[in-house]
């Protein structure tokens, strides 16, 4: 049968031979009572309540079905509603992949166990098994409250006794030195002379947006979705809103507050058509081939001056993703550090890691240079925090500082 689109719903019809109205839903057809009353029409509305409450499927009516229902087959009810549930602009949030990535241990060790034995011990063995795997500490604690979320919903829709998801969660998570999970090292701030030193071997999109989350604390899935049309420049002060941010689902607002400096740094990628992205791949493809034709040394033939694929197989996008200003400040890292020749492939594999850094400790850089100049407080309004707890994983303490306040009082 043909899924729906997800606005639509399902007829309420008449059944000529009985005279009932009928629905169908999941293929099967649902009769209501006699055709136009308003009974057999309070039973349409009140089916398709439930239908859709129950993430546009039938609830499980069936106790014994309930409680044969194996882990995977709870899995695999449970992707529907992820699948319908964790979108944001009619894209699938990054929450999918982490939950896809809960799952697999779960499965692969109890799939074909019943979902309503699954139990705290049961947890605690796909735990031990992440830890095998090689799994951080951190990385282990969300998923398996990713897995307590999964009886949770299953639970709310009377697939399993509420009584497991309740067992589930007397199960602590893993504490720091508690258990042999390894632990990943913490986020620094990146040197001066490291941001300098790859400025060389990026486009100017790329250097533009390291500058404004150095004076902003802008996260990278905020400064790449800038456009004109979330500026207001009305003000001494410009205030960027981002359509889209870390925290708009829980109904939070995000101003980020762009002094002269930072005004300075976005003013030539400013443009005419304000829905447009200001930092965008299509730019630097379009620079890139331009200074190319510029530098030909031989002119080119008519018959190759607008020669493009027909169907090329990479097209830039217009934005950049998180993904991919990731990859062009790890390319210019590679560059502006490159491995000795003479090292062994492992060895130069560990030099790359050792030189490389990524956008988010733009963030920290932030955070350590306000804290210090004007205190707790102005970084947690700056990065736009709910709570000091979260600004202080974000504000390193300044260690020359402390080393010289030592050195004066001990």
């Amino acid at each position: 049968m043909p899924k729906l689109p997800f606005n639509r719903l399902p007829a309420y019809r008449s059944h000529k031979p009985s005279g009932q109205a009928v629905v169908t839903l999941d293929g099967k057809d649902i009769y209501l009572g006699v055709h136009g009353t308003a009974a057999s029409r309070a039973a349409y509305e009140q089916v398709i309540t439930e239908w859709i409450a129950n993430g546009r499927r039938l609830p499980t009516a069936c106790d014994e079905h309930r409680i044969e229902l194996s882990v995977t087959e709870l899995i695999a009810a449970y992707w529907r509603h992820v699948e319908a549930y964790y979108i944001k602009d009619g894209q699938p949030t990054s929450e999918q992949e982490w939950i896809r990535y809960a799952m697999k241990p779960l499965r692969r060790l109890y799939g074909h166990t019943r979902a309503a034995e699954f139990g705290p011990l049961a947890l605690k063995a796909v735990t031990w098994a992440m830890i095998d795997d090689g799994a951080s500490r951190s990385v282990i604690n969300g998923r398996t409250t990713r897995i307590r979320r999964l009886f949770k919903w299953a639970a709310s829709q009377e697939l399993v006794p509420a009584s497991v998801y309740h067992a589930l969660q007397t199960v602590p998570g893993l504490r720091v030195g508690r258990s042999p999970a390894r632990e990943t090292d913490p986020v620094l701030p990146v040197s001066d002379e490291h941001i300098d030193a790859i400025k060389p071997f990026m486009p100017r999109q790329v250097r533009a947006m390291i500058e404004l989350q150095k004076l902003s604390g802008m996260r990278p899935g905020e400064v790449i979705i800038m456009r004109g049309v979330d500026l207001d420049m009305t003000g001494h002060i410009w205030h960027y809103r981002p359509s889209n941010h870390k925290t708009a689902h829980h109904g939070h607002q995000r101003v980020v507050d762009l002094g002269p400096r930072g005004q300075g740094v976005i003013r030539p990628f400013l443009k005419p058509d304000l829905q447009a992205y200001l930092f965008s791949p299509l730019d630097v493809t379009a620079e890139r081939r331009g200074e190319l034709r510029r530098q030909r040394k031989t002119p080119v033939q008519p018959s190759q001056r607008n020669r493009r694929k027909r169907c090329p197989k990479h097209q830039p996008k217009n934005h950049y993703t998180t993904t991919s200003y990731r990859r062009a400040i790890a390319r210019a890292c590679d560059k502006a550090f490159p491995p000795h020749e003479d090292l062994s492939e492992d060895a130069k594999k560990e030099w790359r890691k050792q030189h490389r850094w990524h956008p988010h400790q733009l963030r920290h850089n932030f955070a350590t240079r306000i804290r210090r100049e004007h205190g707790l407080e102005a970084a947690r309004i700056l990065l736009g925090h709910r709570t000091m707890a979260v600004t202080e994983v974000y504000a390193e303490i300044d260690r020359m500082k402390v080393a010289d306040i030592v050195s004066r009082t001990g």
